[in-house]
């Protein structure tokens, strides 16, 4: 099998309008033989969004449309390619019992799905740790060093492993170290190995998989997969389930890295 599990939509708020169609020709065209389409859930309805275009989360009345269409388009090229609906849903501290809620609703029309996190919680303020090299420096200093966002991160996401998020809480963990966006920004020499070491002993205890999410590459303050490539080895020895994840936001990022990751 051979399959990216990591791909965003026209239904992504702050990405393109790039046709789905075009993603799973694409797909065919590189022998994909199974594609998910994860967009961004829709965050929680009492959750303020902090990017400044409150663009972080699919809009709810856009839900089942995007149900809808991609349980259209599965059928349409069953002969081809294995399309599998998804969700990207963030882990929010604070919101757990509004996100469990969200899945029991949802979770039956999906066959697949990535729990990632993008906000940290830091006294009562929320950030999108990911939006900006400027945003992450603004948050450094209130949370007193670099080091400190980067422990706050893993922490963050060891809680979303043990959180109880219900049946349909997803089994695939998205980019954990998303926190290495802008290490050549900041550059500041963290030794954090230990750390994601622990994340991915915990995602084996629980049974999660893993996505190895290329995106990092192609970012010019990181320059890595997310995990990075010998923490990818550190997880295929002890067995964890790998999924290729593209992270694509437009069909040009489709199948981006994968030879470089995977062969």
């Amino acid at each position: 099998m051979k399959k990216d599990g990591h791909i965003h939509t026209p239904f992504c708020p702050h990405g393109t309008k790039d046709p789905l169609e075009k993603y799973i020709e694409k797909a065919i065209q590189h022998r994909f033989t199974d594609i998910t389409f994860t967009e961004h859930a829709p965050l929680p309805e009492n959750f303020i969004d902090p990017t400044p275009e409150k663009d972080s989360g699919m809009k709810p009345e856009l839900l089942s449309p995007y149900i809808e269409t991609l349980s259209e388009l599965k059928g349409r090229y069953k002969n081809d390619i294995n399309i599998h609906i998804g969700l990207e849903v963030d882990y929010i501290v604070g919101y757990e019992e509004e996100t469990k809620m969200f899945l029991n609703t949802v979770g039956p029309y999906l066959d697949d799905a990535i729990l990632s996190v993008h906000f940290l919680k830091l006294n009562e303020e929320y950030v999108c740790i990911d939006y900006s090299e400027t945003e992450f420096m603004k948050f450094a200093e209130k949370a007193g060093s670099v080091q400190a966002v980067y422990d706050l991160y893993y922490d963050t996401v060891l809680q979303s492993m043990e959180a109880d998020l219900g049946q349909y809480k997803p089994r695939r963990i998205g980019h954990p170290t998303l926190i290495h966006k802008f290490q050549h920004f900041h550059k500041q020499s963290i030794d954090d190995e230990s750390r994601i070491i622990a994340i991915l002993n915990k995602m084996k205890e629980y049974g999660y998989e893993l996505d190895v999410n290329s995106a990092g590459l192609s970012k010019k303050f990181c320059l890595e997969p997310y995990p990075p490539f010998p923490m990818i080895e550190y997880a295929k020895s002890i067995e964890i389930p790998l999924v290729f994840g593209s992270d694509a936001h437009c069909v040009n990022d489709l199948h981006q890295h994968y030879e470089k990751i995977f062969l």
